[in-house]
């Protein structure tokens, strides 16, 4: 990186060092912003001074503009740690900043669960906004100071990572008491499914392998299947559908439909392999499955990289029953590497799996969230894998599915054009 200057950002009653630097890469030009006491820490979340640190960050990407040579049409802010530059941009910046004129904003939300709320002294004390941005009403949300509300009233349009999860979040049921302003909004709300890297998740290039394959020759998968049934420590039976979770291990993410008909399951003639941390209950529902049924269940409580593509490639099924999911990157992988998915109709996961139905579509789906209902949809697919033909043509077209960046990237760029009116 090379230091391009030296700024000292303005943040309510003090002024902050900031250092700004640069790097070309792949002809493309990042600049980042160095600032020890704020982000020279272990980790990215959860202290004491989080709103001051993300002000900052919100305010120096403001007044650095004025600094470097170039002058952003878009500024793309993702979650409430970014939330407060589209409420920076027009208290501090549009009117009084030349180069910031304008400037548009386009606000993502990942996870509308996360939504950055404080207590109403940050308001003048951290952020040195007036009093009135928040009794008037951008940052004041039922007695709270809601960073994600303020950038949804301020930024020109609102994105989330799917677009049913756009228009899940405008309930009740999924809004996490954001509904209510989503809905005020609507008429600038909307989903762009994300992608995966294609040449990371690659069955034909992956090294974390032990055989590599692709939709036009996707015999090898067998390998990796026995290989992983072998390092795990199961029995290599080639006719057995293995049955894959890799997941964080809380609510959130089905577990509890999965704790309801776990025995069920592995009643029939399976075998489960779960990679994963989580809540301490889930935790031990899968340890004592493995004690239990030490030839169907292989728990890894752990975060495991070379592990997790090994699954990815030597699983048949994929399980991801989420209560909600915004997008979902894993049924996605596990398409890529032919291991069929079963997800829930929700959010991003009903947008990317197509449901199977005479020897169209990608995996299985189901809708409502009822622990019966998955392990309906699981037996259909323990059904189906028995059928070679049919199985084989249903990994094809997970496979040959198009989940890289390229159409998310122009639906993108169509969006910025739309909110700043320039091509």
């Amino acid at each position: 990186m090379t230091l391009v200057k030296v700024v000292w950002v303005p943040l309510a009653w003090r002024t902050q060092y900031c250092g700004v630097y640069t790097l070309e890469q792949s002809g493309v030009t990042y600049y980042f912003l160095d600032n020890k006491y704020y982000f020279g820490r272990r980790g990215l979340y959860g202290y004491f001074d989080d709103a001051e640190r993300y002000a900052f960050f919100c305010k120096a990407v403001l007044e650095i503009i004025q600094h470097i040579d170039f002058t952003p049409d878009v500024i793309h802010c993702n979650d409430w740690q970014t939330a407060l530059i589209p409420v920076f941009l027009e208290e501090f910046y549009r009117n009084e900043v030349p180069c910031c004129k304008d400037i548009r904003v386009l606000f993502t939300i990942h996870n509308i669960q996360y939504q950055g709320i404080f207590p109403p002294d940050v308001t003048e004390y951290v952020f040195g906004l007036s009093r009135e941005k928040y009794d008037g009403g951008w940052l004041q949300y039922k007695g709270s100071v809601n960073l994600m509300k303020a950038a949804i009233v301020s930024s020109a349009w609102v994105s989330t990572v799917s677009p049913t999860y756009a228009e899940e979040i405008q309930l009740e049921y999924y809004g996490h008491d954001m509904q209510w302003m989503l809905q005020q909004e609507k008429d600038k709300v909307s989903g762009i499914i994300n992608g995966i890297d294609f040449d990371v998740f690659n069955p034909k290039t992956d090294t974390h392998l032990f055989a590599n394959y692709s939709a036009r020759g996707p015999k090898k998968k067998e390998i990796n299947k026995a290989k992983l049934q072998e390092q795990l420590g199961l029995p290599v039976r080639p006719e057995v559908p293995v049955i894959s979770m890799i997941s964080r291990l809380v609510d959130h993410k089905g577990l509890d439909l999965v704790k309801e008909v776990l025995d069920d399951i592995l009643a029939d003639d399976v075998q489960l392999v779960v990679l994963g941390t989580g809540d301490y209950q889930y935790e031990e529902m899968f340890k004592e499955a493995q004690e239990k049924y030490p030839d169907k269940v292989s728990a890894n409580i752990t975060f495991n990289l070379d592990l997790a593509q090994k699954i990815y490639a030597g699983s048949d099924i994929f399980l991801m029953p989420s209560k909600s999911e915004p997008c979902g990157l894993s049924q996605m992988i596990a398409m890529r590497y032919g291991t069929i998915p079963v997800v829930r109709e929700t959010g991003g996961l009903k947008d990317t799996v197509q449901p199977y139905v005479d020897g169209e579509g990608t995996g299985f789906n189901f809708k409502d969230f009822s622990a019966a209902d998955m392990l309906n949809v699981i037996r259909q697919a323990e059904t189906l894998f028995q059928d070679k033909t049919a199985w084989k043509k249903l990994m094809k077209n997970a496979m040959n599915k198009d989940f890289s960046w390229n159409y998310p990237a122009r639906d993108y760029i169509a969006l910025y054009e739309k909110i700043t009116g320039k091509k």
